[in-house]
């Protein structure tokens, strides 16, 4: 959504914001006013997708950032100047191989070459591969309530949209192949081209060198490299595709882009195709590299092999604003993209959520949930944690909401799903999480004797507690039975809480025998939203031994 409104200490404060996308922003500014007409042009910024496989979380991040630099840029312009997000999707860029998460590749193998719109969908929804992919495309960044441009570079080719800057290539031909070439190597210098002719006999997207050039006719001539015949075929109206690095700089150049940001791994084709842009007359844009997102595996995130999450996987286990702060947060840091790092995402969310509203102007503007709601974030709800939610489902065995509200209304009576959407959704997140993640790797253990007297003596003294005590009170509880306990006595270490005296493995033992894990919430507040009763019963158990044997 476009800003609509905003506070005059929020417009003074964007000034001196430190947030990597006001950064950004005030350098796209900068450049405008470099620009020619700059200050008075609409600001264009672009992201771009190659559709020859499917859409990964990726590409997500390209849009969010993106769009988090372009709301950054309208507060720092205070509204008055108009802004649009192309996305580009190169859908007539020929298929070069099959991807391997995809059904029917016999049948891609054999439309090799071709341009993507023109290869069949292998799953036999869409007119054509590329009509897939970009459907998915379009249907996630709906889904994110992105305002944005869908352009295929295919009905830009031919719909004559590109064909002034084309002849333009045409024109500086040898200048774009002195700036391209050396970066080639012997064999590929001798059949590199900035055009890619479409053969009309085959429909392939061919890469063959070019015999000759008629600038004034607007053609080019190649060899058929089945035929040997000489074809002479204009640049113009999507007879030809250029090579992706010339093409991107005969995108930026004929749309006017302002704004990119890519993959670390493409500065090398960025610093080129700038070269190219301003060999073709045209400004290239302003825009930072990102690092590269990784799987568990330490190895790079392939759409091809289909490693790593994808986005329909995140938002089966967390809500679309924690994938927005994983994005927002470091960009310029390579990140491993797994499951594991979920939990902690949702968490981290909440607490920027909840520290927003009484944070001054620039605060706010540091604040990744400024930048992940376009500027104005949903009011926080009740304190309660991701973690707390998945350790709620796993001892109450919940699997469905309703149980879970069970205990939140006990918590906090006023609570209703209806009023609380958040943790309403949280609490569907977290039942699937659990069972696909964190039930299967559940191990329990039985106390030794000391743990059992400290387990005694801590049931002890929860049924000493009013039922409805606070979570500091019953925290502060924890604390005193593991200090009365000499094995867990160490002066160097503190709590997981930040109190003192008490050794980490009171806390860890307490999660591994009544929880069956290493890691925990925060005891105190668990407790309470749990129900001390409840927690007594399943000291019990533990003592008894039934935990250990279930």
């Amino acid at each position: 959504m476009t800003i609509l409104a905003f506070t005059a200490a929020q417009a003074a404060s964007s000034t001196a914001s430190k947030a990597w996308p006001f950064e950004e922003a005030r350098r796209l500014i900068k450049r405008l006013e470099r620009l020619p007409g700059g200050t008075d042009k609409t600001v264009l910024f672009e992201t771009g997708y190659g559709p020859s496989g499917l859409p990964h979380i990726g590409t997500f991040g390209e849009v969010a950032r993106t769009t988090m630099v372009r709301r950054a840029f309208e507060l720092l312009t205070e509204g008055k100047r108009k802004t649009r997000l192309i996305c580009f999707s190169d859908d007539m860029d020929g298929l070069r191989k099959v991807p391997t998460n995809v059904p029917n590749q016999a049948m891609l193998q054999a439309h090799l070459e071709q341009p993507l719109t023109r290869v069949p969908d292998p799953f036999g929804k869409f007119e054509s591969f590329a009509h897939h992919n970009n459907a998915m495309l379009r249907d996630f960044l709906d889904r994110f309530s992105f305002e944005y441009e869908f352009f295929s570079a295919t009905e830009c080719y031919t719909s004559g949209m590109f064909d002034a800057t084309l002849l333009k290539m045409l024109a500086v031909y040898d200048k774009v192949m002195d700036i391209i070439l050396p970066t080639l190597g012997p064999e590929r210098q001798a059949t590199y081209s900035p055009f890619l002719p479409v053969c009309q006999r085959t429909g392939r997207v061919l890469q063959v060198p070019m015999v000759a050039r008629d600038v004034k006719a607007g053609t080019i001539t190649y060899v058929d490299p089945e035929t040997n015949e000489k074809i002479e075929t204009p640049v113009t109206g999507g007879r030809v595709k250029c090579q992706w690095k010339a093409d991107w700089a005969m995108r930026w150049t004929a749309l006017g882009v302002d704004y990119e940001m890519a993959g670390k791994d493409l500065i090398d084709s960025v610093t080129l195709s700038s070269k190219v842009c301003k060999a073709l007359g045209g400004t290239p844009p302003e825009g930072f590299n990102y690092e590269l997102f990784l799987d568990q595996n330490g190895e790079k995130i392939s759409k091809s092999r289909g490693n790593g999450l994808t986005i329909e996987e995140w938002l089966t286990y967390a809500s679309p604003e924690s994938l927005s702060l994983f994005m927002f947060q470091k960009p310029k840091s390579a990140k491993k993209l797994y499951f594991d790092v979920i939990p902690r995402a949702v968490d981290e969310y909440l607490q920027f959520l909840s520290a927003y509203p009484s944070q001054e102007p620039k605060q706010q503007l540091d604040n990744p949930v400024w930048h992940i709601h376009s500027g104005a974030p949903p009011q926080p709800e009740l304190p309660i944690t991701f973690g707390l939610l998945l350790n709620l489902v796993s001892v109450s065995h919940a699997s469905n909401k309703d149980v879970l509200w069970g205990f939140l209304r006990r918590y906090a009576p006023g609570a209703t799903p209806e009023n609380n959407p958040i943790l309403d959704r949280l609490s569907g997140y977290a039942i699937r999480y659990y069972e696909d993640f964190i039930k299967p790797t559940k191990k329990f253990r039985a106390p030794d004797d000391v743990e059992t007297a400290a387990l005694q003596s801590l049931d002890a003294t929860l049924a000493a507690l009013p039922s409805d005590a606070h979570g500091d009170k019953i925290q502060n509880a924890l604390l005193d039975v593991g200090r009365a306990i000499p094995r867990y006595q160490d002066p160097t270490k503190v709590s997981p809480s930040g109190g003192p005296g008490v050794k980490l493995d009171w806390f860890q033992a307490i999660y591994e025998i009544l929880l069956g894990q290493e890691r925990g919430p925060r005891l105190g507040t668990f407790i309470a939203l749990y129900g001390i009763p409840e927690t007594r019963a399943l000291i019990a158990k533990a003592l008894s031994g039934s935990l250990a044997t279930a």
